[in-house]
């Protein structure tokens, strides 16, 4: 076996892993895990001491899985003053790739860099995850290393390939996740429905209500007691016999 292959096979191997994520099928994985996953194969892709993900939702930053502890404290100053290679790698049009060798020194971010080299953390890039929509990405990748040009070995390319597969695998999650979600409100309403239905024809049988009447009385005595008009149903549909 070749060097390169020595190399590439444990990487390649992680790209697989990542692959089975994308399965939206009975027992595919979920956000949570596929973010777990991806923090571990990262550490093929670049050494690094520590790494982390951020996540975007609604314009809000999150360090969802980390490494050590010590990454969400270096992630929280960049969303704190909206500077930073995870913040640039989120926001910024282009490749979506930020990094420094020296944050110790390194001028363009004043109150992250010396923070981060405070902490420990003195070299670190960003990858921002894709797909892109409309706005900006859905996170990035953060990588750090606790000496000055602790990562300038790493192949740019090769990170910015992982970052994407990383994020088809999230969003294979997502689609797998509110699909999931959709089938268990389209079950609920389906049993609401039902049981609303048994509620009624009990009222239209004792009480000689029309179809409508017997709603409208289940509507209004659900709003008096501040009681679910499912619930309410429920439990009229299982003491039909007391009334």
């Amino acid at each position: 076996m070749d060097s390169d292959q020595e190399v590439l096979g444990p990487l390649a191997e992680e790209f697989v892993s990542l692959g089975e994520a994308l399965s939206v099928t009975e027992g595919g994985l979920g956000v949570g895990e596929v973010l777990e996953r991806v923090v571990r194969a990262a550490r093929a892709v670049a050494g690094a001491d520590v790494i982390s993900v951020t996540w975007r939702n609604d314009g809000e930053f999150t360090t969802p899985v980390e490494t050590d502890p010590i990454a969400s404290k270096a992630d929280a100053v960049q969303y704190e003053h909206r500077e930073g290679p995870c913040v640039e790698a989120t926001l910024d049009e282009g490749l979506g790739y930020a990094a420094s060798s020296d944050l110790r020194h390194d001028t363009r971010w004043t109150r992250f860099g010396p923070a981060a080299a405070d902490l420990g953390l003195h070299a670190v890039f960003a990858t921002g995850m894709f797909p892109r929509d409309a706005g900006a990405r859905m996170g990035a990748l953060n990588y750090y290393s606790r000496t000055p040009g602790g990562l300038d070995h790493v192949d740019k390319d090769v990170a910015l390939v992982f970052a994407t597969h990383a994020a088809v695998a999230l969003r294979g999650a997502q689609v797998m996740e509110a699909a999931e979600l959709r089938a268990t409100q389209l079950t609920e309403a389906v049993r609401s429905r039902d049981v609303i239905g048994q509620a009624k024809g009990i009222l239209m049988e004792r009480r000689g209500l029309s179809a409508d009447g017997a709603f409208d009385t289940l509507r209004r005595t659900s709003q008096d007691l501040n009681v679910k008009l499912r619930d309410l149903a429920q439990t009229l549909a299982e003491r039909r016999a007391e009334l």
